[in-house]
């Protein structure tokens, strides 16, 4: 894996409930690269600040996702998680740009 990334472990967690609102704790461990304590950790202060909701599904979890929350940091507070994600699923193959041009 790559020293560093782009994106954080929380935007990563998020892309994966995502896309499985029923993930279990142990399989998003594997696929961000972290512990499976990390992960319930992450998702706790995901459903702490309001991003996620936890569900009870039998006797797994489900979580909702509020896509229509801003991100955290002021630089990017005037956009929503769900741009973010709609952004990473973007399929790289559909012949929408992938690169912008600042300035």
């Amino acid at each position: 894996m790559a020293d560093w990334t782009f994106l954080t472990n929380h935007t990563h967690v998020l892309m994966c409930v995502a896309n499985d609102p029923g993930m279990r704790f142990r399989d998003i461990a594997v696929a961000v690269g972290i512990t499976e304590r990390a992960a319930q950790r992450i998702v706790a202060e995901l459903v702490a600040a309001g991003y996620l909701k936890r569900q009870r599904d039998g006797r797994r979890n489900r979580y909702q996702l509020y896509p229509e929350l801003p991100l955290r940091h002021p630089l990017e507070s005037h956009h929503q998680i769900g741009e973010l994600l709609e952004v990473l699923e973007a399929n790289p193959h559909s012949g929408v740009p992938t690169h912008h041009h600042i300035g």
